[in-house]
């Protein structure tokens, strides 16, 4: 098993590790509708309240934090943490932006087009002021809603879909020159990629894919990818759920490594903005953010602005 450092435990299914620049990191806890800051002694302190299900966040390069806010779970919790479904009380989903010094919440979107959004749960910001996010849809009885990738401004103006349709997706990332767009479907167990055309415009293809992107990598058997981050040598690192760890795939489908960690619901992974050779990562059905090494340099994040 893995060497890793507990940095906080008691915590409500964590998910979104963001890397702040005062050395603490932010985590959101979906069954809480919370944001929680980690100090780098431990110390947890409550950053906001976002209300629903905060899943994925994101630092922006205005030094905002950005939410995927997924509307709340309903939850087993014998055993350990773990989602089963919507909430009777979901309003839907939304994208939110939090401000780490006060606390306060402002909604930006929660719908496009006039399609509301479902299921938000994780997004990436640009070098452009746009945010990638990813819309996992909801499973209700025989009846499933597909999901899709957005991409949106910052500042709540825009709103468009990227791609659709997808089975789950879940995790979301940008390549180390912003060219590319990686994206990981849960139930399926695969990461899809997009060359990037222009700002918030992705190269489709029309046939066979079915989302228009590329596979890039598939798992053999029952696992399921979760949410991901992107090393600075342009690896991909997805969280895995049921295997418990991370799956470190390279831009052309490799198996690059795989760690493993004691949470089957290994969830998100996030590096340290002062150190990149130092992950966070989020073992959520234990309650725990955890703080290990890692073998090669991940990349920063947030991107520095487009010149």
């Amino acid at each position: 098993m893995t060497r890793f450092e507990t940095m906080a435990e008691g915590l409500a299914f964590p998910e979104g590790p963001v890397s702040m620049p005062d050395g603490s990191v932010v985590v959101t806890e979906i069954a809480r509708g919370c944001l929680t800051r980690i100090a780098p002694d431990g110390r947890v302190t409550r950053l906001a309240e976002t209300g629903g299900g905060p899943n994925g966040a994101a630092l922006g390069a205005d030094g905002m934090l950005y939410i995927a806010n997924n509307g709340g779970f309903s939850w087993e919790t014998e055993g350990g943490w773990r989602p089963i479904g919507r909430a009777p009380d979901n309003a839907g989903g939304s994208i939110q932006r939090v401000d780490p010094e006060t606390g306060a919440v402002e909604m930006l979107y929660t719908e496009c087009e006039g399609r509301p959004l479902r299921a938000p749960n994780d997004l990436v910001c640009d070098a452009h002021g746009g945010i990638w996010f990813t819309d996992h849809g909801h499973r209700s009885g025989r009846t499933l809603d597909f999901g899709a990738v957005y991409h949106a401004a910052c500042d709540g103006a825009r709103i468009a879909e990227a791609a659709f349709p997808l089975i789950g997706p879940n995790g979301i990332g940008l390549s180390p020159d912003g060219g590319t767009l990686y994206v990981a479907e849960t139930s399926s167990g695969r990461l899809w990629s997009w060359p990037i055309e222009a700002p918030g415009v992705l190269r489709r293809a029309d046939w066979p894919s079915p989302t228009g992107g590329d596979l890039v990598a598939g798992l053999p058997g029952f696992q399921r990818y979760d949410s991901l981050a992107v090393e600075a040598g342009g690896n991909v690192a997805v969280a895995t759920l049921r295997f418990g760890g991370i799956v470190v795939i390279s831009p052309e489908g490799g198996l690059v490594e795989r760690i493993a960690l004691p949470d089957p619901y290994t969830t998100n992974i996030c590096f340290d903005l002062r150190d990149p050779e130092v992950a966070y990562v989020t073992l959520s059905s234990t309650g725990r953010l955890v703080r290990m090494p890692w073998a090669r340099p991940g990349l920063p994040v947030p991107p520095p602005p487009a010149s």
